[in-house]
């Protein structure tokens, strides 16, 4: 562990100007509610603040081709939203929140590497763990956890390890580490949901637990108890890695799991302690999806205060 080394929390003003239009859930406001609960909370002075930096893209070319890059540029609008898929559009702003969502997950691996924080959590827009090798979608653009993955690759790590608790599952980290046997996945996610996929693995490093609609606490912690740790324990990662949605809470109308607040803190605590045992404590967590506003406030400030020993 990183002594006495704090929390650091990662984003940056350009994360809110990413728009895709006032109805759509993956909002602007999610960030000041965040922000307005760790305050709320006690929780805000306890954090090392840090503005994310731009992704490179020599960063980004590690898991996405440069090809890819370019062609989001190039549709990249000056006015209005333009549409890349039927649910993920790109306004002005787009392009330059997501290198800050990517840069700030490469800034916390960074400092989580250097002993520079105990562990991160990244409050970022737009969210990335649908985002695939070549394509954007599901609100995603970049799979900013990915890039940061494969950045701690780049710095010599041999194991690493990613949990996904959001309530869609992680097919775009799937797709970019799937035959990778230096990355090891585990996740639960309801099913048969949105992106209809991740039922049958496609790579012996990824374990996946689905989740039927209405599930509840005791069903991520079967899940986490009897899959997830049983497969940490055995691959003995050196840094840790968390897709953090929370629109698995039961207050979350996008989905229908029924978590709260208090499993929230706990997966992170059992993820810590895996991390505390072989990672010397090395966590870099990043903010998916979750859009009640007040129920992922909540979440946020239960996961960080676990995050920060408070």
């Amino acid at each position: 562990m990183a002594g006495d080394a704090p929390t650091a929390y990662i984003t940056h003003p350009e994360c809110v100007l990413h728009n895709m239009g006032s109805h759509h859930p993956e909002s602007p406001d999610r960030l000041a509610a965040i922000q307005d609960r760790l305050i709320s909370a006690g929780l805000w002075d306890h954090l090392l603040h840090v503005a994310a930096p731009l992704v490179t893209h020599e960063q980004l070319a590690l898991v996405h081709p440069p090809r890819y890059v370019e062609a989001l540029e190039q549709v990249s609008p000056q006015h209005g939203i333009v549409h890349v898929d039927p649910d993920t559009a790109m306004s002005p702003h787009t392009l330059q929140a997501a290198f800050r969502a990517a840069g700030a997950v490469v800034k916390a691996t960074e400092m989580v590497l250097a002993g520079e924080a105990a562990n991160a959590f990244c409050a970022v827009r737009p969210p990335g763990h649908h985002a695939e090798s070549r394509r954007a979608m599901g609100f995603c653009f970049f799979n900013n956890l990915g890039v940061g993955v494969a950045h701690a690759l780049s710095r010599g790590m041999e194991r690493i390890a990613v949990a996904d608790f959001d309530v869609h599952h992680g097919n775009g980290t799937e797709e970019l580490f799937h035959d990778n046997p230096r990355v090891m996945m585990v996740s639960i996610f309801q099913s048969p949901f949105y992106p209809y996929c991740g039922e049958q693995p496609s790579g012996p490093n990824m374990h996946n637990v689905p989740l039927k609609a209405g599930s509840k606490g005791e069903d991520l912690r079967q899940a986490v108890e009897q899959q997830w740790l049983p497969a940490l324990h055995a691959f003995q990662p050196q840094m840790l890695f968390i897709s953090a949605g929370f629109d698995a809470h039961r207050e979350d109308e996008m989905a229908s799991l029924g978590l709260l607040e208090q499993d929230y803190a706990w997966v992170t605590e059992q993820l810590m302690a895996v991390a505390d045992r072989y990672a010397e404590g090395r966590v870099v967590s990043v903010l998916e999806g979750g859009y009640d506003l007040s129920a992922l406030g909540r979440s946020v400030a239960a996961h960080v205060k676990a995050l920060a020993r408070l």
